[in-house]
């Protein structure tokens, strides 16, 4: 049996815009629903949701079906976590809070087996297809693709030292914690928040790795598209069933459309 290809890691590689959807509803059937919708790539997260192990193993099986490339947001950057993650089968995965180079190299030996990291060995996984992928520990590497996420001041002035760590396979810009880091909590849209975006973007470019992004704000996410990112994440579910859902109960319950009673009594 053949070791899956990472098609998300090549087209990276390739420089093909890839657009994606963040994931929180930790619903295999939510997963489902969305992984037809068209997106490059959908970020299963664990981090902000109450995703675990199991739960993405579920999600998992779900979206196995579709076009559409799964990434993992383990809780933090824990090298027992992403062993287990690596074993279900996650072949790219978004390491959040890396604060330095340091930090950024423990990611990369978590996902590497000795003597190039600290992989546990496990010959039946769901990763090695229980047994069946010849050589699997020989080439896993191949087939993985780790993402780094840089979320705070600290971690944007050390941001060259951790794109240029060999392993690293693109950088990902956290909006929400960075705006909070830089004294602007709950306010992304703020123009110190956007233009240290804009940077960060720039700058991981020119360290000749891939940028990446999430932004509700469709002109946000089109501006930072046209300056260098590579994989940009364009919407998070559970706000697009939120928003959505009170926009229609809005559009009956504010006089927009009449209800049957009003209607009788008009008659």
């Amino acid at each position: 049996m053949k070791l899956p290809e990472n098609r998300f890691k090549r087209a990276l590689k390739e420089g093909r815009q890839q657009i994606g959807l963040w994931c929180t509803l930790s619903s295999a059937y939510a997963a489902e629903v969305v992984a037809g919708s068209g997106f490059d790539w959908l970020l299963l997260d664990t981090e902000h949701s109450p995703s675990d192990v199991e739960t993405v193993l579920g999600l998992l099986q779900a979206v196995s079906a579709y076009d559409v490339s799964p990434i993992v947001r383990p809780a933090s950057n824990d090298t027992v976590l992403i062993k287990r993650f690596l074993d279900i089968g996650v072949q790219t995965l978004l390491i959040p809070y890396v604060q330095s180079a340091e930090e950024a190299c423990s990611a990369v030996a978590a996902i590497r087996y000795a003597p190039d990291g600290v992989r546990g060995v496990s010959a039946l996984t769901r990763a090695t297809r229980f047994g069946r992928v010849e050589g699997y520990a020989r080439r896993a590497a191949d087939e993985l693709c780790l993402l780094v996420q840089i979320e705070t001041r600290q971690a944007l002035n050390d941001l060259e030292a951790i794109a240029a760590v060999e392993g690293v396979d693109g950088v990902f810009i956290g909006p929400a914690d960075l705006a909070a880091s830089l004294g602007h909590v709950g306010d992304q849209g703020h123009p110190e928040v956007k233009a240290a975006v804009e940077d960060a973007v720039q700058r991981i470019r020119a360290c000749g790795k891939p940028a990446g992004i999430l932004t509700g704000d469709t002109a946000f996410a089109q501006r930072c598209i046209e300056i260098g990112t590579t994989f940009t994440a364009v919407g998070v579910d559970v706000g697009i069933l939120a928003r959505s859902t009170e926009k229609l109960a809005q559009q009956f319950q504010s006089g927009g459309t009449p209800s049957p009673h009003a209607a009788a009594k008009a008659r």
